[in-house]
């Protein structure tokens, strides 16, 4: 298995690259979030006001980490399923977020927008918190700390490893994947 290194941020070119299922390492900086951050970004949106963040080109990563033990810059960072932000992602998208790490499918809506805007989105196995955890090397609040775990913070990671689950052609590994096991 050949696994393909990245660095963030990535751009459209470096994204087109990708292909569902490829294994990548990610590092560099990304994004946390999960659906009360989300929601708040959008609200700030419909208000007029800019997002705490400028994710032209970044991952977002839906992920609520578990409270750091004594010694620990982050606890375990296993990510949350994805389809609770497909409300809020195609508008993410236009603003030039690159791209998503989560678990699970994502929808329809979400899939179109991806592949209008050349994002990408990357699983993380559910489970594996701990091995993600020790992949991040530095953590820091941005906004909504009111939120605690869920609020967005920027982490940066080493090799953090993950699967292109859709790609920017629309390609989804759920649905290829699984066509091969009902024959």
């Amino acid at each position: 298995m050949t696994v393909i290194n990245i660095k963030t941020p990535m751009s459209k070119e470096d994204r087109k690259k990708l292909k569902a299922g490829d294994h990548v390492q990610i590092s560099g900086t990304i994004y946390t979030g999960r659906d009360a951050a989300h929601k708040r970004m959008i609200e700030a949106l419909k208000k007029g006001s800019p997002l705490p963040v400028d994710f032209t080109d970044q991952l977002i990563y839906y992920v609520g980490p578990s409270p750091a033990k004594p010694g620990e810059i982050i606890g375990s960072a296993g990510p949350t399923t994805s389809g609770r932000m497909d409300a809020y992602t195609p508008e993410l998208l236009e603003k030039g977020l690159g791209g998503m790490i989560g678990k699970g499918n994502r929808s329809e809506k979400v899939i179109n927008s991806m592949m209008n805007h050349a994002a990408i989105y990357f699983g993380c196995v559910g489970g594996a918190g701990a091995l993600l955890q020790s992949c991040i090397k530095s953590v820091e609040i941005l906004a909504y700390e009111d939120l605690g775990t869920e609020a967005i913070r920027k982490i940066e990671v080493e090799n953090f490893p993950a699967i292109v689950v859709i790609d920017t052609q629309g390609n989804n590994l759920y649905e290829t994947e699984r066509k091969k096991y009902l024959k």
